[in-house]
């Protein structure tokens, strides 16, 4: 019975696959913009291939979280310039217009963008600025770009989504990378990102402040930075445009439990987590079942720990891949052709006939489907990649919530008791937008508020990139749109000043 719902529902998806294909063909359209008497500038961001119009809100199912940065277009070949590592710059070389201090502070005047933050998102940003003309100072908290990639990830990290999905305006993943590329593979291709278009963020620079000037109508933006040679060095950029790229991810999440202080094992955020070479034959407590939780806890049977992972409330997990197909890709492609009710019926079934029952595993699933949970609560559904198997070999065990740490272990809502090495406490990260930026733009949770429209336009030149919840695809549709905002005003402001 199963094998015969399966060809149906193989069937099924092999149809709208084939329409899919016939309808994205008809939908390209080649965008130009006239630009002023200096010159013509094309809209390539809204022209670069494979994404342009593969993600609507009903497809709000995007299962990949990533980081953000920014950057600006150049020579492709001058090195000289160009970051000599993906981290390591403690400043990059930047020009203004310095037009003095007031209380150590120097004044920096931007005639185009400030872009905080050079994770993905700033980056994208950046780029498809650089692509349109219009100038951009990037702002970077730590010394490298892609921080998020680079320093506070785990070492097996792979993109849990096709690279067609996970790649950045106006230059793919390179065709030889695999379908998932691997961590090491995505912090290299964002190097050559930079390289490409010649961004030079300014590192080890905090945003202490951002506001409205409502005299000037420009945006303060007050930084406190650091040099080996100059010190804390305070300075305050302006400009027309401030656009906000420091992401979703930046400050973890750690949650407060009885004991914490008075339990004897060791402790840490899945920030700090690389591999579980230091964990073999040890008892670890993974807390959190997210995309992270369930790949730490694969990591560590992998090295030969003894991991359990908290599951506390029901869970959706999905494979990978359903019959061969990515299952973003058949969500994704579904949710374009049925209503999304349907497109979760079609996803659990897929999933129950791939992963099997896993209410007996201790994973309930949600009476909301993973479609409908993630467009209402922006909840991630978890995708597997092994770790369901270690489950079910026993390799990995399935603990209900927390209510305490106890000197050498743990204790569970159920009233049992068990002995931990380590605890790794996968829970997650917040914005810190709401802690730098003043007005009623960013709510306290750190999401744009109704004022910022789709979550990426604000008023008076203020933008957002990367706060949609649809990881990496969000954020190529993000900076296309701010691209092109922000590109027509520039544009329009040059051609007055020409005449």
């Amino acid at each position: 019975m199963a094998a015969r719902l399966g060809f149906c529902l193989g069937s099924l998806l092999s149809f709208l696959d084939i329409g899919w294909k016939l309808c994205s063909g008809l939908t390209r359209a080649v965008l130009t913009n006239l630009c002023n008497a200096v010159g013509i500038f094309s809209d390539r961001c809204l022209m670069s291939p494979t994404l342009t119009d593969v993600y609507d809100k009903s497809a709000s199912s995007e299962v990949n979280n990533s980081g953000q940065t920014s950057q600006s277009k150049g020579p492709e070949n001058d090195s000289s310039d160009a970051p000599k590592s993906i981290c390591g710059s403690k400043s990059s070389q930047f020009v203004d217009k310095t037009s003095g201090s007031k209380h150590g502070t120097m004044s920096r005047p931007v005639e185009g963008a400030i872009i905080v933050g050079a994770g993905t998102s700033g980056l994208a940003a950046a780029a498809c600025l650089r692509e349109r003309g219009v100038p951009i100072t990037l702002l970077e908290k730590s010394g490298c770009i892609g921080s998020l990639w680079k320093e506070r990830t785990y070492d097996r990290l792979h993109l849990h989504t096709p690279k067609e999905f996970c790649q950045l305006p106006l230059m793919p993943l390179p065709a030889s990378y695999p379908t998932y590329p691997n961590k090491k593979q995505f912090l290299d291709y964002l190097q050559e990102y930079v390289k490409r278009f010649d961004i030079k963020p300014i590192y080890n620079t905090n945003v202490d402040r951002a506001q409205y000037d409502e005299n000037s109508k420009v945006w303060r933006v007050q930084t406190q930075g650091f040099s080996s040679s100059n010190g804390i060095e305070k300075a305050e950029y302006t400009a027309r445009w401030l656009i906000v790229a420091s992401g979703e991810n930046a400050e973890i999440v750690m949650p407060k439990l009885q004991g914490m202080k008075t339990y004897s094992g060791s402790i840490l955020h899945s920030r700090n987590y690389k591999n579980g070479s230091e964990y073999v034959d040890k008892k670890v407590l993974v807390v959190g079942c997210g995309n992270s939780g369930m790949e730490i806890a694969l990591d560590l049977a992998n090295f030969t720990a003894k991991p359990s992972i908290v599951v506390r409330d029901s869970v959706h997990v999905l494979p990978r891949e359903i019959f061969g197909a990515s299952t973003f890709v058949v969500a994704m492609r579904l949710s374009k052709a049925l209503p999304l009710w349907l497109t979760d019926w079609l996803l659990v079934f897929g999933t129950w006939l791939t992963l099997g029952n896993l209410a007996r595993y201790g994973l309930k699933r949600p009476i909301e489907g993973p479609l409908q949970l993630k467009q209402k609560t922006g909840k991630t559904p978890v995708l597997d990649v092994g770790t369901i198997n270690q489950i079910k070999n026993g390799n990995i065990k399935v603990v209900p919530k927390v209510v305490a740490l106890m000197t050498s272990g743990v204790r569970f809502e159920n009233g049992e008791f068990e002995s931990y090495d380590a605890i790794i406490f996968a829970t997650g990260y917040r914005s810190n937008v709401p802690m730098w930026l003043k007005g009623n733009f960013f709510g306290e949770d750190g999401s744009p508020s109704a004022s910022m429209r789709d979550g990426w336009k604000g008023e008076r030149g203020l933008y957002a990139i990367g706060f949609t919840k649809k990881g990496l695809v969000g954020t190529f549709t993000d900076a296309t749109n701010i691209a092109k905002d922000i590109g027509r005003a520039y544009d329009h402001d040059m051609l007055q000043t020409a005449i």
